[in-house]
């Protein structure tokens, strides 16, 4: 089920939110938690009933395993346990999302014709699953305490967060689903959550939606492209990934608060950051923590020596890509972002005497040359797109390009001063200063949800932002990282 629907705005939420509240006013909180648990089951069943058989699955494999860890207390045996879980883990995410990645490098080294198989990719396995290993790994370090099946389930399958993130931890969200107090309604964290909410709901559909028009065809368009073109299919598509992505995260952490709970941030306007190292720190932020925690000290971290830490940096991205995609493509956005990494960490020094205005820019280009990679259905068309920037052939906007930005409501406005005529880019041209306004210019939501307050003002542009939404829904389209 999307965020950006009817069914979801007009039906699931109201009804999970008077189930969970109605179950715990009037009976006991497990009550509300059963129903909270059934509602984010069919939240993630919806499209397709045979994810249900994979995720009901792990979650009860990872929790027999959490139990047996518990009642063990030799160091073989607990080692053998954790080992079985992250074979587990890691094999249903191998199988579903690299199986036939596999099996085509396979067939293209060494000649071999293996026949690929139809496997549908579950929604969220690399979220799920990563959040199941975190607990596992944590059970196996003694950090975690008695929790029961119920508050596991809960945990593993929240609807705001199950398909893309944030990645939570146990000792994050557990504990608030046994607090008896975060069961009551409460208008000021409703209120709050809904006002972020929107603000999500309206970057994937009024702002990500529309620059991915633009995305979409010049892709499928690249012979087309010259330069002036390629930069600003670059540019849209970096644009977009953020406010697609970072618009989901504003979306669950405004459920969250909805219901009393209160999930990780995310992003932290990552776009202003003036190093590649710094961009990490702000962009998809829980999983640069998993990562951190689970892969990087495990290898040693920066504890032995710069080599091994330039080593440990770059494995780390190199899993960052492959976990993002089973594509080459993926693969060598990774190892871009690894290179530029550790060479940021060996001239630190060097860097900081430059102006930050310069490492802003630098750093800004960088992003959206990789994620031209990133988008791209191969290297070679990744290649194709920006060899059209360097061939410096300068012309007019394509119109199939600014058509992308011309919305329905564009022609309301265009038939009362026909703008089009006047500039034929004035749509794209307004959508693109405004985009760019609003991820250098203000606040981030996140920051504007800490900051609100309910005024009248903010609480009609609120609802402005959601009836446009609403009637916008019929373009509806899956969030970008839906994918991973």
């Amino acid at each position: 089920m999307l965020f950006n629907s009817y069914i979801f705005v007009l039906v699931f939420l109201p009804l999970c939110m008077i189930g969970y509240f109605g179950c715990s006013h009037f009976g006991k909180g497990t009550y509300g938690q059963v129903f909270l648990l059934g509602m984010s089951l069919w939240f993630y069943g919806y499209f397709h009933v045979e994810y249900l058989f994979i995720i009901v699955f792990s979650i009860l494999c990872n929790y027999g395993f959490y139990v047996l860890l518990g009642r063990s207390s030799g160091s073989g045996r607990r080692k053998r346990l954790l080992a079985g879980a992250l074979v587990l883990d890691v094999g249903i995410l191998f199988y579903y999302k690299y199986f036939n990645f596999f099996l085509e490098n396979v067939n293209g080294i060494f000649g071999r014709n293996f026949a690929l198989t139809s496997i549908l990719l579950p929604l969220g396995i690399s979220f799920f699953t990563f959040q199941q290993l975190s607990f596992v790994i944590d059970a196996y370090k003694g950090e975690v305490p008695a929790y029961r099946f119920l508050d596991y389930a809960c945990f593993v399958t929240y609807f705001p967060q199950l398909i893309a993130g944030p990645i939570v931890t146990h000792d994050e969200l557990i504990p608030q689903f046994m607090d008896e107090e975060r069961k009551r309604f409460r208008w000021d964290n409703f209120v709050r959550g809904i006002y972020l909410f929107v603000l999500g709901l309206s970057k994937k559909v009024l702002i990500a939606d529309t620059f991915g028009n633009g995305v979409n065809w010049g892709f499928a368009n690249i012979g087309e492209l010259d330069s002036t073109n390629g930069f600003l299919v670059m540019l849209f598509y970096t644009i977009q990934i953020y406010f697609d992505f970072s618009g989901y995260c504003d979306m669950a952490v405004g459920l969250g608060r909805m219901m009393n709970l209160e999930l990780p941030l995310n992003f932290h306007s990552p776009y202003r950051a003036a190093s590649i190292t710094e961009f990490w720190e702000r962009w998809h932020m829980t999983l640069t923590r998993f990562f951190t925690r689970y892969v990087y000290i495990p290898l040693g971290g920066s504890r032995k020596g710069t080599v091994r830490t330039c080593r440990n940096v770059m494995l780390v991205f190199l899993v960052s890509g492959l976990w993002h995609g089973a594509d080459w493509t993926f693969v060598l956005w990774g190892a871009c972002h690894g290179v530029c990494s550790v060479l940021t960490r060996l001239c630190k020094g060097t860097l900081e005497r430059i102006p930050q205005a310069v490492r802003w820019l630098g750093t800004f280009l960088f992003l959206n040359v990789t994620w031209v990679l990133f988008r791209a259905d191969s290297i070679g068309d990744a290649a194709r797109l920006l060899g059209k920037l360097l061939e410096l052939d300068f012309g007019p906007v394509n119109g199939s390009l600014t058509a992308g930005f011309y919305l329905p409501e564009c022609g309301l406005l265009d038939s009362l001063i026909p703008f089009t005529r006047i500039c034929p880019e004035f749509f794209l041209i307004v959508f693109t200063a405004a985009a760019l306004f609003l991820l250098f210019g203000v606040r981030n939501a996140y920051e504007k949800m800490k900051a609100f307050e309910p005024e009248l003002g903010r609480l009609l542009l609120t609802a402005l932002l959601l009836v446009w939404c609403i009637c916008s829904f019929s373009g509806v389209s899956t969030f970008l990282y839906f994918n991973f």
